[in-house]
C-alpha cells in the first residue's frame, strides 16, 4: 500500500458511522457519498480542489454527463483495474450503463470498501462482484510533495 492508499484509509474509516446527508461533508455529522470524498481530500491537502456546484439525487440520470469521472481525472491520477488497485484508491460506480456514473467509494483491502450509504451511513461493504461489475473508474489520490 502506498503510504498516500494507507492515510486515506485511515481518515476513510474514521468516518463509519456517519450518517447519510445529501450534499454534506462533515465527519459525524453527515455526508453522501462526494462528501466522503470530498472530506477526505480536505483531510489530506487542506482545501478542496475545486467548488462543488449543488446537485441534485438524480443529476446522473438527467443528463448530468460524466461529471464524477471527469473530477476524479483532473485531480487524481488514473488506475487501470482493480487487478492493480491499492487500498486509498478511489472507486467510481456506474449503477445503469444508460447512465452517467454517480457513486463513489474507497478501496480498504482487496474485497472491501467504504463508502457512504444512502438512508443509512458510512460503512464497509464487501466488493462483492455485483459492486465490482459498477466499477467506472479507479483513481488514486496524489502524493504530498
Amino acid at each position: 500500500m502506498t503510504a498516500i492508499g494507507d492515510r486515506v484509509v485511515t481518515i476513510a474509516d474514521a468516518w463509519i458511522g456517519t450518517p447519510y446527508r445529501h450534499q454534506a461533508s462533515v465527519k459525524g455529522i453527515g455526508c453522501d457519498c462526494l462528501g466522503l470524498v470530498r472530506g477526505i481530500w480536505r483531510e489530506i491537502y487542506g482545501t478542496e480542489p475545486e467548488a462543488v456546484a449543488p446537485y441534485r439525487a438524480d443529476w446522473a440520470e438527467r443528463g448530468g454527463g460524466e461529471r464524477l469521472l471527469e473530477a476524479a481525472g483532473r485531480h487524481c491520477v488514473p488506475v487501470a483495474d482493480l487487478s492493480v488497485a491499492e487500498p486509498g484508491d478511489l472507486l467510481i460506480f456506474r449503477f445503469h450503463p444508460q447512465f452517467a456514473a454517480k457513486h463513489a467509494g474507497i478501496l480498504a483491502g482487496t474485497d472491501a470498501f467504504i463508502h457512504a450509504y444512502e438512508h443509512s451511513a458510512v460503512i464497509r461493504s464487501a466488493l462483492v462482484p455485483a459492486w465490482r461489475r459498477r466499477i467506472a473508474g479507479i483513481y488514486r489520490f496524489p502524493e504530498i510533495s
